[in-house]
Parts: C-alpha cells; sequence; structure tokens
C-alpha cells in the first residue's frame, strides 16, 4: 500500500463490474465528453491518438462515435480493433481509462440517432454524406479516478486536512470490468 492510501481514513478504492461499471462510465462520459481516442496501429501523423466526441453512451456500456469511413482511424480499426480512450472530466476528478475494441459500422439508422447539425463542420454533405461511418466501442477493461461528493466537499476536506495536518481525501478510485 503506497502512503498516500497508508494515510486515508476513509475508503477510497472500489472496483466496479457489471452494471456499476456501466453507469460510472455513463456518469463520467456525459460530463466529459470528449475523449482521447487511441488506436493499436497507428498509421498517420497522430501516432494512432485523437480527440473524439462521444455521441452516446448506451445502457450496455457501449460508446458511440462518428467518424469518416476513409480516415486513418478507421484505416487502423480495420487493421486492429484494439482501442483505448481517455476521459477527463475536469482539472480535478473525473479521469477515465477504457480498454476495449471498435467496430466499425455503415448503419443509416444509428447515423440518424446520433447525427447533430454541428457535425457539417466535417461532414460536408449533412447526414446523408456518404462517408460517415458509425463506431461502436465495446469496453472489457478500464479504471477510473473521481472525488465521491463534488467539487466543493473536496476543497472543504483539502483545507481541513491542511489545517489539522491529516489526509482527508475523497478520492475514490478502481477498476472497471465489464
Amino acid at each position: 500500500m503506497d502512503s498516500i492510501n497508508r494515510n486515508q481514513p476513509e475508503a477510497n478504492r472500489r472496483d466496479l463490474a457489471g452494471r456499476d461499471a456501466i453507469q460510472r462510465v455513463k456518469d463520467m462520459t456525459d460530463d466529459a465528453d470528449t475523449c482521447f481516442f487511441c488506436t493499436a496501429g497507428s498509421t498517420g501523423s497522430t501516432n494512432g491518438v485523437r480527440p473524439m466526441s462521444v455521441r452516446e453512451t448506451d445502457d450496455a456500456g457501449n460508446l458511440w462515435f462518428l467518424s469518416a469511413n476513409d480516415s486513418h482511424k478507421n484505416h487502423e480499426l480495420a487493421a486492429n480493433p484494439a482501442v483505448k480512450l481517455y476521459f477527463q472530466r475536469d482539472a480535478h476528478a473525473g479521469f477515465l481509462e477504457l480498454e476495449g475494441r471498435a467496430d466499425i459500422l455503415q448503419d443509416r439508422a444509428r447515423i440518424h440517432a446520433l447525427w447533430n447539425p454541428m457535425l457539417k463542420t466535417w461532414f460536408t454533405e449533412g447526414e446523408d454524406d456518404p462517408r460517415i461511418s458509425v463506431i461502436r466501442f465495446t469496453p472489457q477493461t478500464g479504471y477510473y479516478w473521481d472525488n465521491k461528493h463534488g467539487s466543493l466537499v473536496v476543497g472543504a476536506k483539502i483545507a481541513v486536512g491542511a489545517l489539522v495536518g491529516k489526509t482527508l481525501d475523497d478520492s475514490i478510485e478502481g477498476r472497471l470490468a465489464f
């Protein structure tokens, strides 16, 4: 056990599985809707890392993205579907790492459900742009770091802890299994 956890009077570790893991992912991705999307088989100048906006996190825990079918990302996924996603909700909490696999789909109904007119910046022909594909990311494992009670409580606990010389960290972290 490392020193920060040894000084912690509260439980700050909780591994989650199944529905609890899915709910944690949904809560965190609703607040941090952009992530670093990292492919295993990079071919472009990004080394396989690029920001992506999550369009939806469904009740099964899948994360849905829209992508250009002629992008480096889609070519990389066709060669190797392994993906890691990294999220950060805000400056001090809400960190999430997910590992899983991505599937590229040509599903017009799903594109319609995920469409937002602002996406016309990338898909200039609109919702019916033939370049649009759907990426379904299915998580297999992950890890999260967050706080239990929100930023106000965290700030208060840190201030009191500093005054009394005691670790009063409101953090929570753990493994995710799906």
